[in-house]
């Protein structure tokens, strides 16, 4: 088969996925019914709306990132149309704590089953088809274990079923709608939600020392000798960083591409690193503290610095991505980076509009969510095979194997070596 006959063959016989694309079975929970009308505030019709596109990129791509994308729209929206005021970093405690206390929640049946008549046909259904098919299913197993005569009654009839498969996915499948929509959100938690406000009170405005042992003054003079000797450590970083990366003598890809990777780690690392020191010198009365307004300016000359070496790596990775082409690990680094920048300018704000260290967590996980959802929606595949098919390195073998919906580009490509020939 010659070169153009493998690329055609590839595509026809990848062509059977896109046939899933045409069963789009939409998941829209009326949530506009069920949730009260105080609760259907911006963000739960934003969630409402991410939630039905999150489902047709998953019907679409059926991939890791449309289906992160699809659970946690839905499980943000559950969670924001019963609790508009609590906090979102604390649906992971309440999902944890639901998935423990699912089997004692659901013998409450007076707490869970409809407390009104059902009308009509689910009434029937549920009284003559599916309370007696759970009884006669479950009995059925009793006496075929207990009685072999009994069970070669039955030993003509073939089922094409494997049914401890079925009752695994059946006991699966109620056990996370039984959390989704009975879902419980303790007390505890409830009186746990003012501890991720953004903003101060009052109480905590009062100037104090954090520690017993260091008064307010060493404390203060702590932080304004750290972020000098931090920002002076940090300019030299950036020069030998920069140095490193731009001026030595090249080298092959293989290394190139470890060290460039080693490099983004440390940027990322330091980033992180910033952003907890400042989150200790500024987590409560130095944010109202006059005399503290060299160490803030210290500080934010850092995060400024920090900035740089963000910027520095981006340019970097462009540079190594113009020389051997788009991946998705190389792309991923974009992510992380411009992540990492979107945290250094919110810990700029932090520090400016004087907000808690919850301010950061509960901003940044709504940029992190929303990359999840660009993530999903967009054909990264394709745009990788479509800008390195202006390559003359361009491989075909890579494309194939390990790129994901790229099956058009490749036709186009194929079309166009075949004209070419």
């Amino acid at each position: 088969m010659s070169y153009d006959g493998l690329i055609y063959h590839f595509i026809l016989r990848s062509g059977a996925r896109s046939e899933c694309r045409n069963h789009r079975n939409y998941l829209f929970p009326a949530y506009s019914f069920r949730t009260p009308k105080k609760n259907r505030t911006k963000t739960f019709f934003f969630l409402f709306a991410t939630s039905i596109l999150s489902d047709i990129a998953f019907a679409w791509y059926r991939d890791f990132p449309s289906l992160l994308a699809v659970l946690s729209s839905f499980l943000l929206l559950g969670y924001r149309s019963k609790n508009r005021r609590m906090k979102i970093l604390f649906l992971i405690p309440v999902f944890v704590t639901n998935c423990f206390t699912a089997l004692c929640r659901f013998f409450s049946f007076d707490e869970w089953l409809p407390k009104k008549d059902v009308p009509g046909l689910w009434q029937k259904t549920l009284a003559f088809v599916l309370i007696p098919l759970i009884l006669i299913s479950i009995f059925f197993g009793i006496y075929s274990a207990g009685s072999d005569h009994f069970a070669n009654l039955f030993s003509n009839i073939e089922f094409d079923i494997n049914f401890w498969q079925l009752l695994a996915i059946t006991v699966l499948g109620f056990f996370i709608a039984f959390n989704y929509w009975n879902y419980v959100v303790e007390k505890i938690i409830y009186k746990s939600n003012h501890l991720l406000s953004n903003d101060f009170q009052e109480k905590d405005k009062i100037q104090k020392s954090t520690y017993s042992f260091l008064d307010l003054d060493a404390e203060r003079m702590s932080g304004v000798i750290s972020f000098l000797a931090l920002n002076i450590l940090l300019i030299f970083f950036i020069i030998t960083y920069n140095y490193e990366q731009f001026y030595e003598v090249s080298k092959t890809p293989a290394q190139l591409s470890e060290e460039t990777h080693e490099r983004v780690n440390a940027v990322i690392m330091s980033i992180v690193m910033a952003i907890l020191v400042i989150m200790f010198y500024f987590k409560s009365s130095f944010n109202f503290d006059l005399k503290a307004n060299f160490m803030k300016i210290l500080t934010k000359i850092w995060i400024f610095l920090n900035a740089i070496l963000v910027v520095s790596a981006m340019v970097k990775n462009s540079e190594y991505i113009i020389n051997y082409g788009f991946t998705y690990k190389r792309l991923g680094v974009y992510a992380f980076l411009i992540l990492a920048l979107i945290g250094l300018i919110m810990t700029f704000i932090k520090i400016q509009q004087k907000k808690r260290n919850a301010f950061l967590f509960n901003t940044m996980t709504w940029y992190f969510y929303g990359f999840i959802l660009i993530c999903s929606y967009i054909n990264w595949g394709g745009i990788i095979t479509s800008e390195n098919m202006k390559r003359k390195d361009f491989v075909v073998d890579y494309h194939k194997n390990q790129i994901n919906f790229n099956e058009k580009v490749l036709l186009k490509y194929a079309e166009e070596k075949r004209i070419q020939n």
